[in-house]
């Protein structure tokens, strides 16, 4: 067999399942024997955009939090963002539950999360910062797991594993499998070797560690925000680690054009940030390191039946260690028109140039840089509820 293609055979089965024992690691290093009850208070950062179907359903297990001391703090851009009647529903049914809303004009950063959070931060009471998506599902005991991860010796940061949830639709039994099959177990490897990998959908620091680094500021026109806070707390020398318990991304409706657009944007900041790395990621994807065989004068039957086994067996796994069983028997079949989408997005992200999100479209260059079409007006004055 020609060496080279040998090698890439290696390559892949070792990466695949270095990243499966990496997930199993992060789930085993669970802290259910530390979780203190006098916890100092965090603020929870909620940005949001719009109503969709599982909202108030993902906003009120935050209201449920089993915290001494937390309070929630929602951003809107416009005050006529339905969101808001959500939450000032679930407000009127806990009264108890310190909550506030910040409606804002969108000027402060090219991208629109961190411009809503620049916002939100204005009013957090607390040193320590939770944010959290709009469309994730978490247990009672979130907060109080994250900040018992936060307390470990030199942990500056963090971060959780997603995993889909509500899939009821071709595109979001995509979007599930990807998520559990082939994000977790990179994410979990990457970070474990060293290299953190951070989700924005789940983070939780100090403020006053952040703001030394550079603060909400230095990525306020980044899309990549998320990665780039990682780096910021890995380079001064803290750790950046994976929460054991992964969080919910309720996808329930995605369509397949849906589920590719949000791997595109995905796609073009790992592209723009680690293009070196970006250019290995085929080998992630055994069925196309199988689809090669025949330029190296290999048979391929048996590289197929090879990427078939590897391929299943990885996302099988993963999807088990972290949501259990239920569900697999029908997404695990997709992975074959999953990876094919994924080899379509990886060769097409590298010539887009701009990316759609949140009704905003902006440029993106290196190091996933933002670049409005049109100058941005100095930010307005908030809008505070509750």
């Amino acid at each position: 067999m020609n060496s080279l293609y040998l090698m890439m055979i290696l390559i892949s089965t070792a990466w695949s399942i270095a990243g499966v024992f990496a997930v199993r690691r992060v789930r085993r290093r669970s802290r259910l024997g530390v979780l203190p009850g006098g916890l100092e208070g965090v603020s929870v950062l909620k940005p949001l955009c719009g109503a969709d179907e599982s909202l108030e359903s993902n906003l009120r297990g935050f209201f449920e939090q089993q915290h001494g001391d937390f309070e929630l703090i929602f951003g809107v851009r416009g005050a006529s963002d339905p969101a808001i009647d959500v939450v000032r529903a679930l407000r009127d049914e806990f009264p108890k539950v310190n909550c506030r809303v910040v409606i804002h004009d969108g000027r402060r950063g090219a991208n629109p999360k961190v411009a809503n959070l620049r916002a939100m931060v204005q009013l957090a009471g607390h040193d320590v910062l939770l944010i959290s998506d709009s469309n994730v599902r978490v247990r009672a005991d979130y907060v109080r797991r994250m900040q018992s991860e936060l307390m470990e010796p030199r942990t500056g940061l963090v971060t959780s594993l997603i995993v889909g949830h509500g899939e009821r639709s071709l595109g979001a039994l995509l979007e599930g499998l990807h998520l559990t099959g082939s994000v977790a177990p990179s994410i979990a490897l990457a970070t474990e070797l060293g290299h953190p990998a951070v989700i924005g959908k789940s983070m939780m620091f100090r403020r006053s560690v952040f703001d030394g680094l550079g603060g909400f500021e230095s990525v306020a026109h980044v899309l990549a925000e998320d990665y780039v806070i990682g780096r910021m707390f890995d380079a001064a020398g803290y750790r950046v680690v994976l929460a054991s318990e992964p969080v919910q991304n309720v996808t329930t409706r995605t369509s397949v054009s849906g589920f590719v657009r949000r791997q595109m944007r995905w796609t073009m900041m790992r592209v723009r940030l680690v293009p070196g790395a970006y250019a290995l990621e085929p080998l992630t994807i055994p069925l196309l390191v199988a689809c090669l065989a025949p330029l190296f004068g290999v048979s391929l039957a048996w590289p197929l039946l090879w990427a078939v086994a590897l391929t299943s067996g990885r996302d099988a796994s993963s999807w088990v260690l972290l949501r259990g069983r239920p569900g697999l028997a029908r997404a695990l079949p997709l992975f074959a028109l999953r990876d094919a989408l994924m080899l379509f997005v990886w060769l097409a992200a590298p010539l887009r140039k701009h990316v759609s999100w949140r009704d905003n479209r902006v440029r993106v260059s290196a190091g996933s840089r933002l670049y409005a079409r049109e100058q941005v007006e100095p930010a307005g004055e908030l809008l505070v509820e509750g």
